[in-house]
């Protein structure tokens, strides 16, 4: 048996993607480390920016209701996002681990390289769904109801690059979600504002994703894997800037509808330098490294829209 297969070889212990030196790696028993990539624990920044749009959303309801933040609810999104960006993960990894054997940068996974069985990864999936569901059922009826319905979505995504050049629609509409759900939770209504904010993280999230995907433009081409990346092409900086632009508008407009003040502006304003800065750099032969880089750093974006309607929404109790 191979060392990727066995688990044995300090390359089995970190892929490529992953923190480098991070604490679970270093510390977690042998018999853990597969479940651990698997929800990619190791590699946070998936369920951070799964996190923001439910933190952006719950912040900004507050700013609306012109009350403090609840800290309370922001408490229950993180443990939701941890656990159901975890779900989500393993059951990728599931529908994917043939073709992710083929490809370079994610051979090593856990159900591709066999170091972690199939029917093991769907116990996984459901004990990860049972928190996610716990914390969904802290909510409001309304909140409950929408959160039934993303799930549908996560189904969706790991066939949709077999089928259709834009994956990272669906996987936007499905990181998007919690732009949904942070304000009905505040709010026990859909409002104009989280419709704005919920297009203006589905955007985001194709954009980002669509850098995400630079890193594989050749192993997709020959296992026939479809992106936005590879659909842009030599246009990629164009079609990632305009879609960070209309994120960045419509996050404006979600501002102005739920009666924003300049603190919440602020932050659009920040987030929108970010998103420039990213498109500057990137390009359709950025080297791999870059493209990880940039696309980590949408965690720094997304914060910088959240601390703008959180200090807007602290400002009230005072």
């Amino acid at each position: 048996m191979s060392a990727a297969r066995s688990g044995d070889s300090s390359e089995a212990t970190a892929l490529p993607d992953a923190i480098a030196g991070h604490p679970l790696l270093r510390r977690a028993p042998p018999a853990l480390l597969p479940y651990i990539q698997l929800a990619r624990l190791d590699r946070p920044v998936g369920w951070q920016l799964l996190l923001l749009p439910c933190w952006e959303s719950s912040a900004l309801a507050s700013v609306a209701l012109r009350e403090g933040p609840n800290i309370w609810h922001l408490t229950l999104f993180f443990i939701g996002a941890v656990a159901m960006r975890g779900a989500g993960s393993t059951y990728n990894d599931y529908v994917d681990r043939e073709i992710d054997a083929k490809v370079e940068r994610t051979r090593l996974r856990p159900l591709a390289s066999g170091r972690a069985t199939p029917r093991a990864a769907l116990g996984f999936i459901v004990a990860q769904c049972l928190v996610g569901l716990a914390v969904l059922l802290s909510f409001n009826g309304l909140t409950i109801a929408l959160g039934l319905i993303s799930p549908l979505i996560v189904l969706i995504y790991p066939f949709a690059k077999r089928f259709t050049s834009w994956p990272q629609a669906i996987l936007g509409s499905a990181f998007a979600y919690g732009a949904l759900l942070g304000w009905t939770a505040q709010t026990g209504a859909l409002g104009a504002p989280t419709l704005f904010l919920y297009a203006a993280a589905v955007a985001w999230t194709i954009g980002f994703d669509t850098i995400y995907a630079l890193q594989d433009l050749t192993d997709d081409a020959i296992v026939g894997v479809r992106s936005t990346a590879r659909l842009f092409g030599p246009s990629v900086q164009l079609a990632v800037g305009a879609l960070y632009a209309l994120s960045a508008a419509s996050a404006a407009v979600a501002v102005f509808l739920s009666g924003g003040g300049w603190l919440s502006y602020l932050g659009v304003a920040a987030y929108a330098a970010h998103l420039a800065w990213q498109t500057v750099q990137t390009k359709e032969d950025v080297a791999p490294a870059t493209a990880l880089r940039l696309f980590r750093s949408n965690r720094d974006a997304g914060l910088l829209l959240f601390a703008g309607f959180f200090a807007q929404s602290a400002a009230f109790l005072f």
